[in-house]
């Protein structure tokens, strides 16, 4: 991913504050893409104990994701910048350990997405600790900071961490 044809835009975002966003929020969009993509996967492939309980928590946690990966892309736009979430660059791009697809219990599933989660949780959160975003970039990604920390606390609780 490159940020060499960032679009003129009125927004006085310092341009090389400008292209730093781009770049780490072009990463995120891949993260949060694929963080989505594997918990629809272990919600439609879990079987065993507590089942219902955990295929019903989980779609929330999807359709969060996705709203902030919308406003990640968003963001990468109002920047000027152009936001790249095909699959092969989610793909690419994610520093997500791979789902494994070949597992089905309730308990392997939870097992695959607390790293996952937490993994995307402080990745998220580091960026607001060093404050390595314009201010309008934070002020959302506390928001899924918050989301993150709450979905990983559900996920630990339910493997009786």
């Amino acid at each position: 991913m490159t940020t060499n044809n960032i679009r003129q835009t009125l927004n006085d975002t310092p341009l090389k504050m400008k292209k730093d966003v781009i770049l780490l929020l072009n990463h995120l969009l891949s993260e949060f893409l694929d963080l989505a993509l594997m918990t629809k996967q272990a919600h439609w492939n879990m079987r065993g104990k507590n089942f219902i309980a955990l295929h019903e928590m989980l779609d929330p946690f999807n359709e969060k994701l996705l709203e902030y990966a919308d406003t990640i892309a968003e963001r990468v736009v109002q920047l000027g910048g152009i936001a790249y979430g095909t699959s092969q660059l989610i793909a690419k791009n994610s520093s997500l350990e791979e789902y494994p697809t070949d597992i089905t219990s309730t308990d392997e599933h939870l097992d695959a997405l607390v790293n996952r989660y937490a993994t995307l949780a402080n990745s998220v959160r580091k960026i607001i600790e060093n404050k390595l975003a314009d201010e309008g970039t934070i002020n959302f990604l506390t928001d899924a900071s918050n989301d993150l920390d709450k979905y990983l606390w559900f996920i630990e609780a339910n493997m009786g961490k």
